[in-house]
């Protein structure tokens, strides 16, 4: 205590702190740059700098993130903004740019966002499509749309949406007539790959015209063209005679069934 010899009165002299046990807590913790932008009076508030950093968080972000941070990955709003044209871009992989890269670069839609995407350009995606196939086909979509009502166009949807091989073949009689050839590679699908094929085609050809849809399936026939005199003679094939049909048993010998 001291007395001040202006005023004659005593001085309290503020206590001195010297171990750091006593010392505020909140000393070197990290604070909002929002403090900036307040008054000098409350940017030496550390307390309101930590509160502030919720709202930096959520509105405009910032790196590094906190170790308890519980949601690291999820983007602020500024960062949105500042990658809202990559949300618009399905990403079209080439043979020099692969999926992984450019998902590290953030800069193709996320994955999760492709359907409310594909609803931009009418388009329906199927679940039991990959997600690489999923965002060729919307990049390309909108080309198609410039052919619809077309052969060509439809026959490129078509195999689009059932990656099988299909044919059109058009007819002067009867007028508007035309005809849809699918090859299937694995029978198992083939109502439901007709069920697509037919939705398709009833929603993207011409009003005025009709169709016939014709699936192929992967089969196997044997021909004999040959009389056969007796049961032994002869050329040609013959089932159980000079041609076995089965599996190769471990001696490479063939196992008829």
């Amino acid at each position: 205590m001291a007395v001040d010899p202006i005023l004659g009165a005593e001085e309290v002299s503020e206590p001195v702190i010297e171990s750091g046990e006593d010392s505020d807590p909140r000393q070197g913790s990290p604070s909002s740059q929002y403090l900036s932008y307040l008054p000098a009076i409350l940017q030496e508030d550390t307390l309101l700098g930590q509160f502030l950093l919720a709202f930096e968080r959520i509105l405009s972000g910032y790196t590094p993130r906190p170790s308890d941070d519980p949601i690291p990955d999820q983007p602020a709003l500024e960062e949105y903004l500042d990658r809202i044209h990559t949300y618009f871009n399905p990403g079209h992989p080439t043979s020099r740019t692969h999926l992984s890269e450019l998902k590290a670069l953030a800069a193709i839609t996320p994955a999760e966002f492709l359907p409310w995407l594909s609803g931009w350009v009418a388009l329906s995606l199927r679940d039991d499509w990959e997600e690489d196939f999923k965002r060729r086909f919307i990049s390309k979509i909108v080309q198609l749309y410039r052919q619809r009502g077309t052969k060509a166009g439809l026959k490129q949807l078509l195999e689009l949406y059932t990656d099988e091989t299909v044919e059109i073949y058009e007819f002067e009689h009867p007028a508007h007539y035309f005809q849809v050839e699918m090859s299937l590679r694995d029978p198992e699908n083939l109502g439901r790959q007709q069920q697509i094929a037919k939705t398709l085609l009833d929603r993207e050809k011409p009003a005025h015209t009709f169709y016939s849809l014709q699936v192929l399936l992967p089969t196997m026939q044997i021909r004999n063209d040959y009389d056969w005199p007796d049961e032994t003679s002869g050329t040609g094939l013959r089932v159980g005679r000079n041609t076995l049909l089965g599996t190769t048993t471990g001696s490479g010998k063939p196992q008829q069934q």
